[in-house]
């Protein structure tokens, strides 16, 4: 039988396979969990990129949305290391929730995020995702997608 930290570490994919708003999400959730040093290098990464007070409010969001998913969450979020190139089943729910509320789909954010977080909490988290979502989005604008040599989503699901 397996335990419900097995199924949240479950290796689902790569992060390569992401695109940069979902790669980011996994990166920052990670540096976050890590480490105190590790959040200073996300909180540096920030202020480079975004300036020093958008820098700031975006760890600021970043620290309230991990925060929530720590203390409310309906268990423990498995993460997988900082150099782990695997794609856990949490962080992709994570991720998926992120870049959801980045595009407006405020109904799949708030369906993720009551996977992650207690019911009375998934609206809060949802928000937070939609901020930080327009952050990375605003980080990764020029960033190009990754080229696979695969064919759309839309035209092949597997």
């Amino acid at each position: 039988m397996s335990t419900p930290s097995s199924r949240g570490g479950a290796a689902v994919g790569r992060l390569s396979d992401l695109g940069p708003i979902e790669a980011c999400a996994v990166m920052y959730l990670r540096l976050w969990s890590e480490s105190p040093k590790a959040r200073a290098d996300a909180a540096s990464d920030f202020e480079i990129a975004l300036g020093l007070d958008q820098g700031r409010a975006a760890m600021m969001t970043l620290d309230r949305l991990c925060g929530l998913c720590a203390q409310h969450g309906r268990r423990p979020l498995v993460r997988h290391g900082l150099g782990c190139s695997c794609l856990g089943a949490d962080e992709n729910c994570f991720a998926q929730m992120i870049a959801a509320a980045s595009e407006g789909a405020r109904e799949d954010a708030m369906m993720m995020a009551s996977l992650i977080v207690r019911p009375d909490y998934a609206p809060a988290l949802a928000s937070l995702s939609e901020e930080m979502g327009m952050v990375l989005r605003r980080m990764t604008a020029s960033v190009p997608l990754p080229t696979t040599g695969h064919k759309s989503p839309s035209a092949v699901l597997h």
